[in-house]
């Protein structure tokens, strides 16, 4: 005789069988919430449009830099290769989104086993995005506060304030991201 008590007793029925129209109508409400997902993947298939448009800036810039080589000063050499950084720092965030932002809230990405398959795609979650995507603006907000810096001389001191006043609101910001979802993490293993 089985025991009614018992998980395994009888088996789950799907959720909303329990008869009548309402139910059958909220589960043909919830499968369209759930496939609304999809409508996130044009969005991350023009980032990657955004991603070969940043790839082409960065070789042309690339390119002008090298084919003017000997007629460059060091400071305006130096921030050509800055630029250069900035332009990757941004194709790093674009490609962290796309994989990242996919991987959460569209489709699970079939790479196991595969060779080049990032680290961190294994512990990705929304909270981990927030942080690692705070931490990229920090880093391009570093850039261009260095870029100013270089370039002290003809850049406007108001300006380069305001530039310092946002890189401490993206380092502040990043900090509170990354004590909430370390608080988060915490919760979960409780």
């Amino acid at each position: 005789m089985s025991n009614p008590t018992h998980p395994s007793a009888t088996p789950l029925a799907p959720a909303g069988s329990g008869g009548g129209g309402v139910s059958r109508i909220e589960h043909g409400f919830e499968i369209m919430v759930f496939a609304s997902r999809w409508i996130q993947a044009p969005l991350y298939a023009g980032l990657i449009v955004v991603e070969l448009l940043y790839a082409y800036k960065f070789l042309t810039e690339l390119w002008e830099m090298a084919h003017s080589i000997t007629s460059l000063t060091e400071t305006i050499f130096m921030l050509g290769v800055l630029s250069l950084i900035d332009i990757t720092m941004v194709a790093n965030l674009l490609t962290m989104v796309i994989i990242g932002g996919y991987a959460t809230f569209v489709s699970k990405l079939d790479l196991e086993g595969h060779r080049d398959r990032p680290d961190w795609l294994t512990h990705v979650d929304p909270g981990t995005i927030k942080v690692k995507l705070a931490a990229s603006l920090i880093g391009i907000s570093s850039i261009h506060l260095l870029k100013a810096f270089v370039n002290i001389g003809n850049v406007q001191t108001e300006h380069i304030k305001w530039q310092i006043l946002i890189h401490l609101t993206f380092l502040g910001s990043a900090i509170l991201l990354a004590w909430t979802d370390k608080l988060m993490q915490r919760e979960r293993k409780h």
